[in-house]
């Protein structure tokens, strides 16, 4: 007898454990598919705006109001206007323009960055923790709120007009970009000490630490700083609109949004989607490019 209670204890026990096991499979399974299924949907909804304005660059139709959702005609004629009839709008200009800006905020606020970041990390002296919390409270206000202010001194200086707009914006993109150097920071925190001390022993000076211990080790997060200073002119359209007041003057932000006003939308819609395809070009390239640096830079920056 107690040999067959103890064969149905062993079998109730074997099934239970099986039917907790089909049951955990079950919810594994369908967790899995309800996920997938989301990041599809997700997926769909990322994507879609992106597929538009990408066909609707080549759409023979330059009406903003269709009665499809998608082009039934298509053309190359749009990115060939374009870049060709700039009597209206100079489009090319204005890319070159923004790309002159992008450029030079890129370099000027990567070592503003790298210079601000240093001193905090690696040195000590007086006031430096009054300085990351000022500059920790002023990064808390958004910027929008300096745009009226910084038009009028610039004004001051007559620089609102002119060869001089291409200047000041470099000038207002690259000032402030020195108070962004906690990221950075982190990173260099996580760099030893004892390689810093042993450079110093060697008979290196701090410029020299700067330049070939620091910098090098910081390479992931000096791509991810060059792209962030990329694209922040070449995306703005707050500053540019309050300083830019001509075309001749304008950044891609600035001439895609005229596109987009009463005067010009019924022939410029199409020429929209396509210069908004040129603009994304630069910075895909760009992504590409330093996919795998950004990657580094961004798990270095966690772990910080």
């Amino acid at each position: 007898m107690s040999n067959t209670k103890n064969k149905e204890t062993s079998m109730e026990s074997s099934e239970k454990k099986y039917s907790i096991f089909r049951n955990q499979k079950f919810r594994r399974i369908a967790g899995d598919t309800l996920t997938y299924i989301f990041l599809t949907l997700m997926a769909i909804v990322w994507l879609a705006p992106i597929v538009w304005v990408f066909l609707e660059s080549f759409n023979e139709n330059t009406a903003p109001y269709q009665t499809t959702f998608f082009p039934t005609k298509y053309t190359l004629h749009n990115y060939v206007q374009l870049f060709t009839e700039t009597n209206v709008m100079n489009f090319p200009r204005m890319f070159i323009n923004t790309f002159i800006i992008a450029v030079f905020v890129c370099l000027i606020s990567l070592f503003f960055v790298l210079s601000v970041a240093f001193c905090m990390s690696r040195l000590r002296f007086k006031g430096r923790k009054t300085f990351m919390n000022i500059a920790l409270i002023l990064g808390m206000f958004p910027s929008i709120m300096s745009v009226i202010a910084i038009y009028f001194i610039l004004k001051a200086f007559g620089m609102t007009s002119g060869a001089m707009v291409i200047i000041a914006l470099i000038l207002v993109y690259s000032a402030g970009s020195g108070a962004g150097f906690y990221v950075m920071k982190g990173y260099m925190d996580t760099i030893p000490m004892s390689l810093d001390e042993a450079a110093y022993l060697d008979g290196c000076s701090k410029w020299e630490v700067f330049t070939k211990i620091i910098i090098p080790i910081c390479k992931p997060m000096i791509v991810y700083q060059a792209i962030t200073g990329f694209l922040t002119p070449w995306l703005d359209f707050v500053m540019a609109k309050a300083i830019a007041r001509t075309q001749d003057n304008f950044t891609v932000a600035l001439g895609l949004w005229q596109m987009l006003t009463k005067e010009y939308i019924n022939d410029w819609y199409a020429r929209f989607a396509a210069g908004a395809v040129c603009v994304s070009i630069p910075i895909a390239i760009l992504f590409i490019v330093m996919q795998r640096y950004y990657q580094e830079s961004m798990a270095g920056s966690v772990k910080g």
